[in-house]
């Protein structure tokens, strides 16, 4: 475990994917300090900031994802994508991996793809309970693919198969069991229930109209405190629209929370999209949550997350289109039950995957070294 080996990480675009695989490389740098890794990402998304931020070197395609409404558009998504497809072969080719890891996101397809196409080694981290369209075609070569739901034989190969759960932010570990702590971080009183309503960095504009449309709601419930964080995106907006409604003084409105360890922490209830990544977050956490799937997203497959919880009473669903009128009704009906907050927390513990990391990065290793020994002997023989 002490040799120093060769590894690509790839994909991003939003933080479900980039914390996972920070997670993973680091897991992997704990295991194998010598061990070079580099990743490769979308030029201009996100992880082309956080990656460098978390002390990796990254590399960017000029990948993009297609256009279902404008299908000329298209063309030049295609152009893109052959030119990172050129681009990730002379990346692997220069950097000469021992294997490549797919967190899926737009790089991953192409650069697991050449890998593939070059005899090295790949794994897939499938985050989701229903496999996106890249993952399926990718798994035809995969060596691993790890998984956080069960039944994913009905997408995959199941002798690839290993459910290890999702890796989630190393940040958040130390918050269980903090809530007071955590409350004060937040300028909150731990005496008074909390409910986190979390949109993503951009908010989210169905869940920031079930806030405004229950103001008044928010203002006859004063022993619940409602942390909203409204996204970047929908901020200012908000502010002048609260303003002239008036401003409940148990509501706290902000664009983004930069310290969402403590924010998680201190919530007894937190209403949230149905990320896969956010979704072991909570799990390791023991959050009790209301989750709005986004109806946005490809196979509607933040619906099919939602309900892997619902199914087995770790949570609870809202539709984003009823969410504007039934939302923060839901959240208080929620909160003012004790009991069922503790079950839902109870549920969702047990699906917790607190090693998912560590388990993913042992599989990255055993594939490097197989790889290694077989290069070896290859050398070996060539040299006979």
């Amino acid at each position: 475990m002490k040799k120093s080996y060769r590894i690509i990480i790839s994909g991003g675009g939003t933080g479900g994917h980039i914390f996972p695989a920070l997670s993973i490389a680091d897991a992997i740098k704990s295991k194998c300090p010598d061990a070079e890794i580099l990743f490769v990402g979308a030029d201009n998304r996100m992880e082309m900031q956080r990656v460098p931020e978390a002390g990796y070197r990254i590399v960017g395609l000029p990948i993009m994802g297609f256009d279902r409404k404008n299908l000329l558009r298209n063309i030049k998504v295609l152009w893109h994508l052959f030119k990172s497809q050129r681009m990730a072969k002379k990346i692997i080719k220069d950097f000469a991996p021992q294997v490549a890891v797919g967190v899926g996101g737009y790089a991953s397809g192409p650069t697991l793809r050449m890998a593939a196409k070059m005899n090295i080694p790949t794994l897939i981290q499938e985050q989701n309970s229903y496999a996106g369209v890249t993952n399926k075609l990718l798994a035809k070569e995969a060596k691993m693919i790890c998984v956080a739901y069960e039944g994913m034989e009905k997408f995959f190969p199941h002798e690839k198969l290993k459910i290890t759960g999702n890796p989630v932010r190393t940040t958040l570990l130390g918050t269980m069991g903090n809530r007071a702590e955590c409350a004060a971080k937040m300028n909150l009183d731990p005496e008074k229930s909390i409910v986190l309503l979390v949109g993503g960095s951009l908010g989210a504009r169905s869940m920031n109209e079930s806030m405004m449309n229950s103001l008044a709601l928010i203002a006859e419930n004063p022993n619940v405190q409602f942390v909203w964080q409204t996204g970047k995106y929908y901020y200012n907006e908000i502010l002048e629209r609260v303003g002239k409604e008036g401003k409940p003084g148990n509501l706290v409105i902000t664009d983004f929370i930069s310290d969402m360890a403590s924010a998680l922490g201190a919530a007894d209830l937190v209403i949230s999209r149905a990320g896969a990544g956010s979704i072991s977050e909570f799990a390791l956490l023991g959050k009790a949550v209301i989750l709005v799937p986004s109806p946005n997203v490809a196979e509607d497959h933040q619906t099919m997350n939602a309900m892997a919880l619902v199914d087995k009473g770790a949570a609870l669903l809202v539709r984003d289109s009823d969410a504007k009128t039934t939302l923060v009704a839901t959240a208080l009906e929620a909160i003012s039950c004790p009991e069922k907050l503790e079950l839902m927390s109870t549920n969702i513990s047990k699906m917790a995957k607190p090693k998912a990391a560590e388990e993913i990065a042992e599989e990255v290793i055993l594939l490097a070294e197989a790889y290694a020994e077989k290069e070896t002997r290859r050398q070996k023989e060539n040299l006979k």
